[in-house]
């Protein structure tokens, strides 16, 4: 037995942890249903991410995974920073406030955050899973004696050997058409910008870690294909994101139902790093040329937050973070078990077409 199958999962899903969007109500209906819910504790402290483990173990006595960011701590230039409220400060204008002074990272990363993995270490979830990179050596080691089953997201052959020599029970791989940010180790290098279902193919075919597709899949047709490519699972975020137990807001969950959702956008303008979202007034300023370079990640995200909380003051909503995938003209508005249950009949479905189709060789 692998050290993923130890999830036992019912249904080859995993809900994506969309930190700031899923929550411990959301997490333990999917796991309930039968598939692995999440949440996505980049954002939070260790006291905040033990609250949500216990809100989720409260709900359900199923397995569930616990995101971490593990991005490189940011390189602060001042002189960069600067340039960079500058030229947002005709926007925050607008909206009758200046740009920041300073800017502060609000987000600390796992790999410098021992709080949270002594917290990890005492609270032992079932699932913890890495974006943005892996953790030195040690820590692995201290979660792995946890009992957690460890996994990683990848967007490139080279991330998934390097996760896979890290030790990790199964690579996450994350194509292009996934909707939050990219999970690239460095986003300053090269983007090969590969679909799902190739990188998917890849890692099937060159890595030894079982491989789970996440990026654009959104219904059972979906989750049937990938599996046929190899994976074992998949992961989807876009498609729960209408789900009422998810913690978008009103405007979020409208923009994601209108004209915004065929034409997603990859940026870095928001938070620092390359993410795909709904093309808005934030993802638009980049439209205009002569865009300056924006602080590292999560740097650039103490600007954007400020400005979406601007904006709203003034009954704007076009400057949030509305991340979403390419599929999302796809997704549906329904409670999490009912998405799941659904998207079930839909790979039944699927599968019986396939089998019921002629052999013509």
């Amino acid at each position: 037995m692998s050290g993923f199958d130890r999830i036992d999962l019912v249904f080859p899903l995993i809900q994506a942890p969309m930190a700031g969007v899923s929550t411990p109500a959301l997490a333990a209906s999917v796991s309930d249903a039968g598939g692995l819910g999440s949440i996505g504790v980049g954002a939070a402290d260790a006291a905040g991410a033990r609250r949500m483990i216990a809100e989720i173990r409260e709900r359900t006595d199923r397995p569930f995974n616990v995101n971490l960011f593990v991005h490189p701590a940011p390189r602060r230039d001042p002189a960069r920073e600067e340039a960079w409220c500058a030229w947002l400060a005709p926007v925050f204008a607008t909206f009758d406030m200046p740009a920041p002074a300073r800017l502060r990272a609000p987000y600390r990363s796992f790999a410098d955050d021992p709080e949270m993995l002594d917290m990890l270490r005492v609270v032992r979830p079932p699932v913890i899973s890495f974006h943005f990179g892996l953790p030195p050596a040690d820590i692995v080691a201290a979660l792995r004696a946890t009992g957690a089953v460890l996994l990683a997201t990848a967007t490139s052959v080279d991330e998934a050997r390097a996760a896979e020599e890290a030790g990790m029970d199964a690579i996450i791989a994350q194509g292009i058409e996934a909707g939050g940010h990219r999970g690239m180790f460095d986003p300053a290098a090269p983007d090969d910008a590969l679909g799902t279902f190739v990188l998917t193919r890849l890692l099937v075919r060159q890595c030894r870690c079982p491989v789970i597709a996440a990026g654009g899949i959104m219904d059972g047709a979906g989750i049937a294909a990938a599996l046929d490519l190899g994976a074992v699972a998949v992961q989807m975020g876009t498609a729960f994101i209408l789900c009422p137990e998810s913690a978008a807001d009103a405007a979020y969950r409208a923009a994601l139902t209108g004209p915004a959702a065929l034409h997603t956008r990859l940026t870095s303008l928001i938070s620092g790093r390359p993410a795909r979202a709904l093309a808005n007034r934030f993802t638009a300023l980049g439209d205009g040329g002569d865009v300056p370079v924006p602080p590292d990640y999560p740097v650039a995200y103490d600007a954007g937050k400020a400005l979406n909380a601007a904006a709203k003051a003034c009954g704007e909503t076009g400057f949030g973070a509305q991340w979403a995938g390419q599929g999302a003209p796809l997704a549906r508005s329904m409670p999490a078990a009912q998405l799941v249950a659904c998207l079930r009949e839909e790979f039944a479905a699927a599968r019986a077409e396939a089998t019921a189709l002629p052999d013509r060789r």
